[in-house]
This record gives structure tokens, C-alpha cells and sequence, in this order.
């Protein structure tokens, strides 16, 4: 049996009063989730493990099964291996976001989505004028980049940009959680007061001031690490011998990579609301055919929960429903080889919070002779009474590989 996996990023929210105390995924219309729901079983799954922050790369590694306290090592050194900088030892990478600063308060966490092509002139311009032997920066897509630091401490106090939309940015700076770490906050903190100073007036920022967008004056680096120590899938679970990942995220394609799943590269895969389902649907399924495994990510519901967009949110759960998962359901459901389909979020990002949760988040599995459960529609409360009850851990995709 083949297995694909379609997350749908920070895809759950809570209750909303102005849509009748209903969540989105209740609101919004997904009858092919629901009827996936309908045929397969049903459950909810804690993907933020204790004493960690519910970050994409968390989740995303808790929804493969991976042990958390063992193998985390921060969001950095899995971009570092998405884009190809393989980490000596020593390194610390982080991500580096470029954000926009408008007065003393963040106002995003994207400058305004700023395009890749934009970002790698402002990436190229800051490698210039702060890189140094210790100091390497690396473009990465659209505001999401890297910063290595040679000999940097990860024992560090970093808030992630997208969780303080509005807030002032100077308490929220980097701090040492010990002694031996404050050197490499100072250094972080120099470069992010000297990035503003050189950002600013770069031509690349004069012209999206003048077209009336955010200009990207900031860099913000957190979730540092070093090389993780990660078993591949097909070691874990022998009966995925090739797997593929498909996604327009760095951090997803870097636990790909170490989870041994290759990456497949979409045209108009954007991580936003107009990324080209179709395309990715036809890469998954083409993918099916080669492969034991494939990891199926979108990115649009998160974005548009940080942009606190209800109405926008809906769209893109509506747009995974009917471009996405029903198109991939029709095409397996009677292919020779039996096809198992999982479909839910890893975290929640309620719009009226703009940021992530670690409530439990819905899920759904599916595949030829499964014995359904009593839910009949996908969404947060639905799956409260699914038979699979409430999982943790690696059991989520123990049942998923193993299809019991």
C-alpha cells in the first residue's frame, strides 16, 4: 500500500463568534473532506510536545513520528539543509526572516510578502556589508532566509517574527538563557540594529515605499541549532523504501532531507494563497507512481491566519478541499496498487490570535476497506468523537504506515 500525507498548514482555528460560534473548518464547504471523513476514521492528534513552542518545524516533525527532546535542534539547520548549506561543525544556523519595522513596532513578519527576487538583493547586499569568516547569510524564498554563525551558541531567547505582529521590537530582541551565550546574542543584536541601518535606504525598499508596500528594513533571526541527528523514514519504517516531499517551505523541505524524502520542486508553488494546487496535485500524483511515500504540504491557511484574514482563511481550506484533496482522492480510489490518504493540519493559527497554538489538531485516515467510524464531516469538534481517539507521539503515523 502507498501513502500520501496532505497538510494543510495551520489549517484548524478556534470558534468565531461572527460565524456563529463556528470554527472555520465547520464553516467553511469541504465535501470532499468530509466525505473522506465519512468513508475513513477519524481522530485528533497532539503535535507540540510538552515544553516546546508550537512552531511549523515542531509539528511538522511530530506529525512524521520523530521523538522532539531526541532529534529538535531548531528551524535553522533544516532551511540550512533545504537550500544545500551543509553545517560544519560549529555552526549555528538560524532562520532570518526579513520583516518590516514601521516606527518602534514589527509591522510583519514578510515585508509585506516580499518576492524572492527582492529578498536575494537585499541578502546579497547585507552578505556585503556584515559577512565576514564568522557571519554568512544565504537567500532563501521570499522573507524566509538563513543566517550561519561560526561558533555561535544556540542557547538563546529568540522570538519568532510572526508571533508579535504590531509589537515593539527592542524587548523583543535576542537574550542569552546562559552566560556562555551572551556573546552570541550581542553579535545577533548588532546585526539586526545594523541591518535597519543599511536596509533602509536601499533602492530595492525607496521602490516598494513608493508603490505603496511594506519595505523590508529588518532582519530577525531565531530558532537557532545545529545538524540534527534524524533517521531517515525508510529506516524506521522499512516498507517506505522512497519517499518525496512537496512543498514551496524551505524548513518542510529540510525535514525532508533528513528524513530522506526527496524534494520535488513545483512551478507556481508560492507558500501563499495562489500557489498552484494543480501542479501540485500532478507532481503528487505522478510521485505515487515511483514511490512508497509522499508528504503533500500547503501552506496557505497558515498564512492567512497570520494575517488574521477570516474570510481569506476560509478560501484557502476551501481551496485544499476541491483542488487538492478531491482531485487526489478521485484519481487513487480505484487505482490497482491501494492507496492510504491522511489529511489534517499541524497546528492551529487562529485568526484572532495571528499565531500558532499547540491544541490537538483533527485528522482524517482513508484507504480501500477501511471500517469507518461514526463522523461524517472533518473539522476540530467532529474529530472529538473519531475512533482513533486522541494520539501522541509516533502513534499518528504508526497507524497511518501500518493502516490500522
Amino acid at each position: 500500500m502507498k501513502h500520501i500525507i496532505i497538510l494543510g498548514d495551520g489549517m484548524a482555528d478556534w470558534a468565531v463568534p461572527s460565524l456563529n460560534n463556528k470554527t472555520l473548518l465547520q464553516h467553511a464547504k469541504t465535501p470532499n473532506m468530509d466525505n473522506l471523513a465519512r468513508l475513513g476514521k477519524n481522530g485528533r492528534l497532539i503535535t507540540v510536545a510538552d515544553g516546546f513552542h508550537p512552531g511549523s518545524e515542531v509539528a511538522n516533525m511530530s506529525v512524521l513520528g520523530y521523538d522532539l527532546p531526541t532529534v529538535y535542534e531548531g528551524r535553522g539547520p533544516l532551511e540550512a539543509a533545504s537550500i544545500g548549506v551543509e553545517l560544519q561543525p560549529g555552526e549555528m544556523a538560524m532562520r532570518c526572516n526579513i520583516i518590516c519595522i514601521e516606527g518602534e513596532n514589527i509591522k510583519n513578519h514578510s515585508a509585506g510578502h516580499i518576492t524572492t527576487e527582492e529578498a536575494d538583493e537585499l541578502i546579497k547586499y547585507l552578505q556585503e556589508h556584515l559577512g565576514n569568516e564568522r557571519v554568512r547569510f544565504h537567500t532563501g524564498v521570499q522573507y524566509r532566509h538563513l543566517l550561519v554563525i561560526k561558533d555561535g551558541n544556540k542557547h538563546l531567547d529568540c522570538t519568532p517574527p510572526h508571533d508579535v505582529p504590531l509589537k515593539p521590537f527592542a524587548p523583543l530582541m535576542i537574550k542569552p538563557l546562559e552566560e556562555e551565550a551572551e556573546e552570541t546574542a550581542n553579535l545577533l543584536n548588532e546585526l539586526i540594529l545594523k541591518s535597519q541601518e543599511l536596509l533602509k535606504d536601499h533602492p530595492i525598499n525607496k521602490k516598494r515605499i513608493a508603490e505603496g508596500k511594506d519595505p523590508a528594513n529588518s532582519i530577525w533571526p531565531w530558532s537557532p541549532g545545529y545538524r540534527p541527528q534524524m533517521d531517515t523514514l525508510s529506516l524506521t519504517y522499512p516498507s517506505v523504501k522512497k519517499g518525496a516531499v512537496i512543498s514551496a517551505v524551505d524548513l518542510i523541505n529540510g525535514i525532508g532531507y533528513y528524513a530522506g524524502l526527496r524534494r520535488i520542486d513545483v512551478d507556481g508553488a508560492t507558500g501563499l494563497y495562489d500557489t498552484n494546487y494543480e501542479n501540485k496535485v500532478a507532481a503528487a500524483l505522478e510521485a505515487l507512481k515511483t514511490d512508497d511515500f509522499v508528504y503533500l504540504h500547503i501552506e496557505a491557511s497558515d498564512e492567512a491566519g497570520h494575517e488574521g484574514d477570516i474570510d481569506l482563511k476560509i478560501r484557502t481550506i476551501e481551496n485544499l478541499d476541491s483542488r487538492a484533496v478531491g482531485p487526489i482522492y478521485e484519481a487513487v480510489k480505484e487505482w490497482d496498487e491501494s492507496v492510504a490518504i491522511a489529511v489534517l493540519p499541524d497546528h492551529p493559527t487562529p485568526c484572532e490570535l495571528r499565531t500558532h497554538t499547540n491544541e490537538p489538531v483533527p485528522f482524517i485516515i482513508w484507504y480501500p476497506g477501511i471500517t469507518p467510524d461514526e463522523v461524517t464531516t472533518y473539522d476540530e469538534v467532529s474529530a472529538c468523537n473519531g475512533s482513533y481517539g486522541l494520539l501522541k507521539e509516533n502513534e499518528f503515523i504508526e497507524h497511518f504506515i501500518n493502516c490500522k
